[in-house]
This record gives C-alpha cells, structure tokens and sequence, in this order.
C-alpha cells in the first residue's frame, strides 16, 4: 500500500524559506509522476492547487507561474523522498501542502492516486 508521509512545515516570515519532504514507501516510485499541491484556508478539495510537479524517471518539472523562480521539486531516489524547497515565501503561500504519486495527467494533473496527509505552511508579513 502507498504512503506518503510529508514533514517540514512551519510558519515564517515573508521572503524566508522552507523545505518540505515527503517519504513515500509501499510502491515503487522511481519513474512515477510526483509532486507537491497546496489547498488554501477556507478552501474544499477541489481548490487544491498544484505547485510543482515531475516525472521520477526523468527530468520533467512543472511550475505554476504563480511560484515559477521560488519553489524547486527534487526527488532522492536513494531515500525514496520528495522534497520542495520553497524560497522568497509569500503570505499568498500560506495553505496546507500535499504530496502526491501517480498524478495525471502526469505534471499538470490534478488528480493522483496517492496523496499524503498534508503539513500547514504559515507565512506572516
């Protein structure tokens, strides 16, 4: 059974950084379509967003303009984890941040066949 297990999360100020990581077990996901989503206060499910995404096997990454120049995806194979680096961060970032595998349609989907339980970034200004 896949897990996704996502740490990381914190508050900080507008401009800091934070680094959020996702250990995934239970499939193999070394050429898988994984990535990070965010679901902003107040909003449903369906107002989740994608954020990054990419292609494991690959070199595939996928940003919004929204966070284009601020938010980096990599994967480790070796540790079987996903992380984001997010840089200049945003009051407007502020939301709970999913990780997610076998997304589809693969980078730009909104749909994925496993999602984490989401960890809370707050920015204050």
């Amino acid at each position: 059974q896949e897990r996704l297990v996502e740490s990381g999360g914190g508050s900080v100020q507008t401009g800091g950084s934070l680094t959020l990581s996702c250990v995934a077990s239970g499939a193999t996901y070394t050429k898988n379509c994984m990535g990070w989503f965010r679901q902003a206060p107040g909003k449903g499910r369906e107002g989740r967003e994608g954020v990054a995404s990419m292609y494991t096997g690959g070199d595939q990454t996928y940003y919004p303009s929204s966070v284009k120049g601020r938010f980096t995806i990599s994967y480790d194979s070796a540790e079987n984890t996903l992380y984001l680096q997010m840089n200049n961060l945003k009051t407007e970032d502020t939301a709970t941040y999913y990780c997610a595998a076998d997304i589809y349609p693969c980078l730009t989907g909104v749909q994925a066949g496993s999602w984490g339980q989401g960890t809370q970034v707050t920015v204050s200004s």
